[in-house]
């Protein structure tokens, strides 16, 4: 196939959210597609697409996530623009995405993974440990809440929703007196050395399956988008995800149920560790195996089915 490349006449659109983080990776997408076919900038569109997540969560900020809806929240508008072909290719990032794809899309290109772990982030306190009894801590996540709780239920969560520039303000505002961040997000906003954060290691607190990886949606059947993406590929970080996102959809993963997983590579061994709370924290259980690199989804789908026989029903209820 002669691969017809795009043009500032005829550029590639590429859709994205609108925060500084989708907007940081959509960048990201567009310059190493750049690079990779030795085009300009110009060559590329970003295009914003607001999605209903966006609004809602503007509209109720106070709200946990679960109750505005699920993980389609912030995908549902990107992708219909991608079906009708207004945008040629979606960047997301991937702890946000589905496990399934809506008819006529798939998701097979991944950027290289970047930091996975997640940052303890306060003006004044160093680390979960040093916090005093009754601290309230602000997340909008149910399994960083969960993880926290888990290890420390002397202390208050609160609601803590918005990107990462609004939720540093929130610190500011004395709303809570710590939260946290992914670490990839604070690295490829620049922001990692300007924030008090502390990484926390993934073996204190496992991450969001697929969390620090961009992935990017095309149409099923475009095979110029399908050339373009399969030179900014990476592998490994495809590899990690299928075993991840195996794990997740065994136990029927949503924005409701705290998950956490993480698959790491060591030669030809894939290493799976998976994790699920209550969402109180009262009770986590894990797992953690190896396979050959090849089986990490069959892995990722065993242990999920056998986390979730484990758990019983009523589990992830309060």
């Amino acid at each position: 196939m002669t691969l017809t490349l795009p043009t500032p006449a005829s550029p590639l659109k590429i859709g994205t959210r609108g925060s500084p983080l989708a907007l940081a990776q959509a960048y990201e997408t567009r310059d190493r597609l750049a690079r990779a076919f030795a085009l300009e900038p110009t060559a590329f569109d970003i295009v914003v697409i607001k999605t209903t997540g966006d609004n809602r969560a503007m509209i109720d900020a106070d709200r946990p996530l679960k109750e505005i809806g699920n993980k389609g929240l912030f995908t549902k508008e990107i992708e219909e623009a991608l079906t009708s072909g207004a945008i040629d290719i979606a960047v997301h990032s991937m702890k946000d995405m589905p496990t399934e794809q809506p008819e006529g899309l798939t998701l097979d290109c991944y950027l290289p993974r970047e930091d996975v772990r997640d940052a303890f982030v306060s003006p004044a306190i160093g680390a979960i440990a040093d916090l005093p009894e009754g601290t309230v801590v602000g997340t909008s996540s149910l399994r960083r809440r969960a993880q926290l709780l888990h290890r420390r239920p002397d202390l208050q969560v609160v609601e803590f929703r918005g990107n990462v520039q609004t939720r540093l303000q929130k610190l500011q505002d004395g709303v809570a007196s710590a939260t946290f961040l992914a670490m990839a997000g604070l690295r490829r906003l620049n922001m990692a050395e300007a924030v008090p954060a502390t990484p926390i290691a993934p073996e204190d607190m496992l991450p969001a399956v697929a969390q620090g990886a961009i992935g990017i949606e095309r149409r099923r059947h475009d095979t110029a988008a399908a050339a373009m993406l399969e030179a900014i590929h990476h592998a490994e970080t495809s590899l990690r995800l299928a075993a991840e996102r195996a794990f997740l959809a065994a136990l029927d993963g949503s924005c409701e149920t705290p998950i956490a997983a993480l698959a790491e590579l060591s030669g030809g061994t894939l290493q799976l560790r998976g994790e699920v709370l209550r969402p109180d924290g009262s009770e986590a259980l894990t797992d953690a195996q190896s396979c050959a690199i090849e089986d990490g989804a069959a892995l990722g789908h065993h242990m999920g089915q056998a986390l979730r026989a484990r758990a019983g029903q009523g589990f992830f209820t309060l």
